[in-house]
């Protein structure tokens, strides 16, 4: 059954108006063609519905004593450091060797690496062998969703990104910091920079980046909050989709644990496209006119078969 003009118009609509909401939310923001093609379009639509059902405001930075429940991490946050630097000096906190990581696949570029706790289930079964402590402070607060050690070097930074997903809400614990103006992360253009043993928590489907321009390598606890909402129908829908989605994207410390499907695609996906990369590469250098004018073509072209769908 084919759908009719207004339908596609509809169809086009639940997904160009909530993107560009997205887009519009905030100071900061990506390129507008950056913003389209990028992940965080997908749930635009969900993520509007979590803006308007959210029970904390709208803003990047949050009060972080509405969430009290937290305060067992803080007050821990020692011991918390102690497992971290143990695992880091053993070589545990790493990249993702088989990139099998989707959420996390360009911050490895720059240098960044994490060691899993939790994720959207329950704990890996290496955290618990491995800092059980830890373990057992998350898992002693229900909200908590995923959770992460993640370290970035001395003078390195991550670029401008949003995260997809705005059913969760993100918290750092600084652990081993620089503790120093010069290690920081933006959301929405207003800096935060961290501290051994404070706090933060903020929304990240604003735009966000880090910059570490110290000699000092920064190790934080990373946590991943199930926003409040203020419908109960939209928080139990809520949970459903953050399980989904945690399962799909399930991630590994060792090899012997479990994948999700979204992660085994993505490593797929990547030694595909490292494939395609180097022959476009190769393209490019032995015809750089020809690629040139190849890329504004395949715009023609691809705007081309979405007016054809459109209008047929």
């Amino acid at each position: 059954m084919t759908l009719s003009f207004a339908a596609k118009v509809l169809v086009l609509a639940l997904f160009i108006v909530p993107t560009l909401y997205v887009h519009l939310r905030g100071k900061a923001r990506l390129p507008v063609l950056r913003q389209f093609v990028n992940h965080s379009a997908l749930f635009a639509p969900y993520n509007s519905l979590m803006y308007l059902f959210s029970g904390v405001p709208s803003k990047p930075y949050l009060d972080r004593s509405r969430f009290p429940e937290l305060d067992v991490l803080k007050h821990n946050w020692q011991d918390i450091r102690e497992e971290a630097m143990r695992l880091f000096d053993e070589g545990y906190i790493r990249a993702a060797e088989k990139n099998n990581d989707a959420g996390f696949g360009s911050f490895f570029k720059k240098g960044w690496k994490r060691f899993y706790l939790k994720w959207y289930d329950k704990a890996l079964p290496s955290a618990e062998a491995l800092c059980p402590r830890t373990v057992a402070l998350v898992n002693s607060i229900p909200n908590v969703k995923g959770a992460m050690f993640a370290l970035l070097p001395g003078g390195s930074h991550l670029n401008p990104h949003r995260d997809p997903f705005a059913g969760s809400l993100r918290y750092h614990l600084g652990l081993a910091t620089p503790n120093s103006d010069a290690c920081r992360i933006y959301v929405d253009g207003q800096p935060y920079a961290w501290r051994d043993g404070d706090d933060v928590m903020f929304d990240e489907t604003y735009v966000h980046w880090v910059k570490n321009e110290t000699e000092h390598t920064r190790v934080i606890l990373f946590c991943d909050i199930e926003r409040p909402l203020s419908s109960p129908l939209m928080t139990r829908i809520n949970r459903s989709v953050s399980a989904f989605l945690g399962r799909a994207t399930a991630p590994q410390n060792l090899d012997d644990e479990r994948v999700g499907g979204i992660n085994q695609a993505y490593a797929w996906s990547k030694r595909f496209s490292d494939g395609m990369s180097g022959k476009v590469k190769q393209f490019k250098r032995k015809h750089p006119k020809g690629y040139r004018i190849a890329r504004p073509v395949l715009a023609v072209v691809v705007a081309g078969l979405l007016g054809y769908w459109l209008f047929s």
